[in-house]
């Protein structure tokens, strides 16, 4: 099995660097990593990588580098707030399962579920190493709605690791999420390199 990188080589030299730091490779995150609150999770999924395995089983490695928080029902900003839904269902599950879902007719986005079972939680993959915006992203590793549902602990095909990377994290107000209103679309949930 041959393992890559993906990372845009038309950076400057320090993101360069940056995606090659990443090239140790880790071990699997386990569901103790996934079962806490998406508050704590988000930020410690900066510098993991995800591993997306093809048809011809080679890997590819994408370190994560921007990710979006979304807490339950009472977050106005999440899915989950609008009640258990079919499209929702997966975040009601315990965390380590993938929820994708559709946007603007051509874009699936990827997010990790957290938390215990019944408390909807998850996080948003925004960016990778060479890679940003949540649709971008997708497209570009191949994540499609075949994805929903996918136990990152089991998978042979999708994966979360621990390289040891630990990145300085900064924080910002969620994008695209002006709807929420007061105070959930001002909450500092947004977390990136």
């Amino acid at each position: 099995m041959s393992t890559e990188l993906r990372y845009s080589g038309s950076g400057t030299d320090s993101k360069i660097k940056y995606a090659t730091d990443f090239m140790n490779f880790g071990s699997r995150l386990t569901n103790d990593f996934y079962l806490r609150d998406v508050l704590n999770v988000a930020p410690e999924l900066i510098g993991k990588e995800i591993v997306v395995r093809s048809e011809n089983d080679s890997c590819k490695r994408f370190a994560i580098t921007e990710v979006e928080a979304y807490r339950g029902n009472e977050d106005k900003a999440c899915h989950a707030s609008k009640g258990r839904t079919k499209r929702t269902e997966i975040m009601f599950c315990e965390g380590g399962k993938i929820y994708v879902y559709f946007v603007y007719g051509m874009y699936w986005m990827l997010n990790v579920v957290t938390a215990e079972k019944d408390n909807p939680q998850a996080v948003l993959i925004r960016g990778v190493v060479g890679f940003r915006g949540p649709g971008i992203l997708t497209r570009e590793i191949g994540i499609n709605g075949s994805y929903y549902g996918e136990d990152l602990t089991q998978s042979h095909r999708i994966w979360i690791e621990d390289a040891g990377m630990n990145p300085p994290v900064k924080t910002g107000k969620r994008i695209g999420i002006d709807y929420a209103g007061e105070p959930w679309k001002n909450k500092p949930w947004r977390f990136y390199v």
